[in-house]
């Protein structure tokens, strides 16, 4: 296809900007809230703050319906003097929520950590007016960590690199006071080929009834490829096992997207 264009054109100059015109269709493409990625190049950074909450509520089922249902889940593990961690933050927006169910709880230290330095500064100016909220550029599995009572993943151990992500799950474990739960929302792949196969269509289906085209959609799933890598249901529940975790349980799902319990 390329070498019929460059053949038309008039001359090579002509030829190069047919060819870097329709590379410029392939690269950077808009996968919707203007915001464009390249293929297997999704980033959390740039301008995708500005836009990322409206782009994430259209994008994940039951979005904020996960944000409620958390702060309500919060309430049998959160004391007067708990530590709490949210393990990317992105925007700070679950983060403040949490605090503000909590607000009679003004001793509650709420600590959130991202490794995307755009996504820590929206954080930051996103909580501000709530003094018991810190928002750190860290590493989880790295940062030095207290003993909390509650841990909240939002749709991030997805985006953790395989390798990486048993040492992360063992690292909240030992984290977490005995009695203490690890909240954890995730996007997971269905348990065969055909349930697969089901999901993928039926989610699509969801985000074009969003609003979404056809092209975003395609796009989207390009610039994921190698970015975003979910496990299956059960791989979850062996990653919480290996760490330690005994009782787990669902609770919200809707077809790829799934909230899971873990109590320590």
């Amino acid at each position: 296809m390329r070498a019929g264009r460059a053949r038309n054109c008039g001359s090579p100059g002509r030829a190069v900007a047919a060819l870097a015109a329709e590379l410029e269709g392939c690269i950077g493409m808009g996968v919707g809230q203007k915001i464009s990625a390249e293929n297997a190049g999704w980033s959390f950074g740039g301008k995708v703050p500005e836009t990322f909450v409206d782009h994430i509520r259209l994008s994940v089922p039951l979005y904020d319906m996960g944000h409620d249902l958390t702060c309500q889940v919060s309430d049998f593990f959160v004391h007067h003097d708990s530590v709490v961690y949210e393990i990317g933050t992105s925007t700070g927006e679950l983060l403040k929520k949490l605090a503000l169910h909590h607000k009679a709880r003004p001793g509650v230290r709420w600590i959130g950590f991202d490794v995307e330095p755009a996504m820590v500064e929206a954080a930051r100016k996103h909580c501000a007016d709530v003094p018991n909220i810190t928002i750190l550029h860290e590493d989880a599995r790295l940062a030095e960590m207290e003993k909390a009572d509650l841990i909240v993943s939002y749709y991030t151990m997805q985006f953790v690199p395989p390798r990486h992500r048993q040492e992360l799950f063992d690292r909240i474990y030992e984290t977490l006071n005995w009695g203490g739960a690890f909240v954890m929302f995730e996007k997971v792949r269905g348990p065969d080929a055909r349930f697969q196969d089901i999901f993928t269509q039926l989610y699509n289906d969801f985000k074009l009834r969003n609003g979404f085209n056809g092209e975003e959609i395609v796009e989207k799933a390009r610039s994921l490829k190698g970015v975003l890598e979910p496990f299956s249901t059960r791989g979850n529940l062996d990653l919480l096992a290996r760490a330690g975790f005994e009782d787990v349980t669902t609770i919200q799902k809707y077809l790829c997207f799934e909230g899971f319990l873990a109590i320590k």
